[in-house]
């Protein structure tokens, strides 16, 4: 078995999300769709992704992985119609083969899905439990006359002019290990203890922007951070007020969900190869605070 990783982007404007459901298109369902007919398989590889995103959530620095039967990557020819010769596959071979599937995938997939790179995993990788870090934008615009009709699939309008100090203020209230039970959709046995690493607000190219990192989020965590800080940022609510509903652990009605499109999943950070193994394994043990 070979494991490969995929590094990839979308539009997730006309997808229900990341994960495969029946009767709906998403961006799991369509890439290994394409994967079973670049690979000549007889039905769909499972993928393992980072992070799923929500519908309408974007990405442009997602990674998933999948494992394949070293045989499979014998039907990947290149332009002349045959694959490397014997002597070639240790030296490189693979990689053309790779480039092949990537190629192939391109002319298969939709526009709004590109696999930009496809390459053979180290030992140890897994794209969801390696993951150091995941990195997202959300982007904002408050300006009277509403967003670029360009962006508008990727950047929310706000009616109300918004504080870039307020939002800061509030930022750093939730930076930090805790349990972030009223900014998630609580899932049986799953926690809601994070770090989140980085919060903070920018106002860039007539947008306001958040950076958010985190080792991992539960469910509509970054979205329900935004929405409180939001609030904030229009003088609704006072800075204190989304570290007191943190420090509180239960959702609090007044926390709203921030519109899906708004966000992108910029990044994810694993660390070295030698270490893969060892954070895979420390990631899927269940947290507590203080650990």
């Amino acid at each position: 078995m070979v494991r490969l990783r995929l590094d990839l982007a979308y539009d997730g404007t006309d997808f229900s999300g990341w994960a495969r459901q029946p009767g709906r298109r998403t961006v799991q369902g369509e890439i290994e769709e394409a994967l079973a007919k670049a690979l000549r398989l007889a039905g769909p590889p499972s993928l393992t992704v980072a992070g799923r995103t929500d519908a309408g959530v974007h990405a442009r620095g997602q990674v998933a992985h999948l494992d394949v039967e070293s045989d499979a990557l014998l039907v990947l020819e290149n332009r002349r119609g045959r694959g490397p010769s014997p002597g070639q596959e240790a030296e490189g071979g693979i990689a053309e083969r790779l480039d092949v599937l990537r190629r192939r995938l391109a002319g298969i997939l939709d526009p709004d899905v590109r696999i930009y790179r496809v390459t053979v995993a180290p030992e140890g990788f897994d794209a969801r439990f390696s993951a150091m870090s995941r990195r997202y934008a959300y982007r904002v615009c408050d300006a009277p006359g509403g967003v670029d009709p360009l962006r508008r699939h990727e950047v929310v309008w706000y009616a109300r002019p918004l504080d870039l100090d307020r939002l800061n203020a509030a930022a750093t209230r939730l930076t930090g290990e805790h349990d972030f039970a009223a900014f998630c959709r609580k899932r049986e046995g799953a926690t809601t203890i994070r770090e989140l690493q980085r919060l903070d607000w920018v106002r860039e190219d007539g947008l306001l922007v958040a950076t958010v990192v985190a080792d991992a989020f539960c469910h509509s965590m970054v979205r329900a951070l935004v929405g409180s800080l939001l609030a904030v940022g229009e003088g609704r609510l006072p800075v204190e007020w989304p570290g007191q509903v943190l420090a509180g652990a239960v959702r609090d009605s007044r926390v709203h969900v921030a519109p899906a499109h708004g966000l992108c999943l910029e990044e994810v950070r694993y660390p070295e190869a030698a270490e893969l193994a060892r954070r895979a394994a420390a990631t899927r043990r269940v947290r507590t605070l203080g650990e």
